[in-house]
């Protein structure tokens, strides 16, 4: 992070354009708050996009870079990467966060989590490496996607599950304080994203995750939300992205 905040400036989120990935995190949260966004990469290159000024930023010295990998968010003279750093900056400036400090520290914590459990869901189709194609390791995804159903899946839904279950200011229907957060709408995303690329694992699942679902279902309510998600602004998922379809790691 460099510099102070210019107020009323608009933010700019650099992420590969044409995937949802760790950068969708950063685009719920905007979205949901109707806060001014450049999905900068989505931009033709003659208005400044395209994947080169993504990677130029990257290999960027100045500005408080260089970073290691997107989402960038900008703000005014503010620019920082790594998706729960970024929603950590977001979350009171959006009003997604309650003002209290154990709030805002237990809403980075959740996020954190859910980092966590990002990598794992990636690393179910790329289980060997990330440069290698998923033809290449398909036999070993296979063997991590079972245990990642059997064991992993529920871990964390089942530990998400039981903090709504205890937030008694949300009254078991939010994560972190009575009103929507970004860890809301990060769980949502997940749930999508587990609903997409393990659907047979999930709805054998639901039952067991009531609150959860409820969640989802709440979250995609959201007027901003529901617009977002209708809009041509939603990059629908593909085989591109953490969360990637492939029926025989879902039987």
């Amino acid at each position: 992070m460099a510099g102070m905040v210019t107020q009323g400036a608009t933010y700019e989120l650099f992420y590969w354009p044409s995937i949802q990935g760790r950068g969708e995190f950063v685009r719920l949260a905007l979205e949901a708050a109707a806060a001014p966004y450049v999905d900068v990469a989505r931009l033709p290159a003659e208005q400044g996009g395209g994947a080169k000024v993504l990677t130029a930023l990257l290999a960027a010295t100045d500005g408080g870079g260089p970073f290691f990998a997107p989402p960038v968010l900008r703000h005014g003279a503010v620019t920082l990467s790594q998706t729960a750093a970024i929603l950590q900056y977001l979350g009171p400036r959006l009003h997604l966060v309650p003002d209290d400090e154990a709030s805002r520290l237990k809403a980075n914590h959740l996020q954190l989590t859910i980092a966590d459990f990002v990598l794992e869901t990636h690393d179910t189709h790329h289980p060997i490496a990330s440069s290698l194609y998923y033809q290449d390791q398909q036999a070993e995804a296979l063997r991590r996607a079972v245990l990642f159903i059997r064991n992993r899946i529920p871990k964390y839904l089942g530990y998400f599950e039981r903090v709504l279950e205890t937030n008694v200011a949300g009254g078991g229907q939010r994560t972190v304080g009575a009103a929507l957060s970004y860890v809301d709408l990060s769980l949502f995303q997940i749930m999508v994203g587990l609903g997409y690329a393990f659907p047979r694992a999930l709805a054998r699942m639901a039952a067991g995750l009531p609150r959860l679902v409820a969640l989802c279902d709440r979250v995609a309510a959201e007027p901003a939300v529901a617009a977002y998600l209708a809009s041509p602004r939603r990059i629908p998922f593909n085989e591109h992205g953490i969360f990637r379809y492939y029926p025989e790691l879902d039987p």
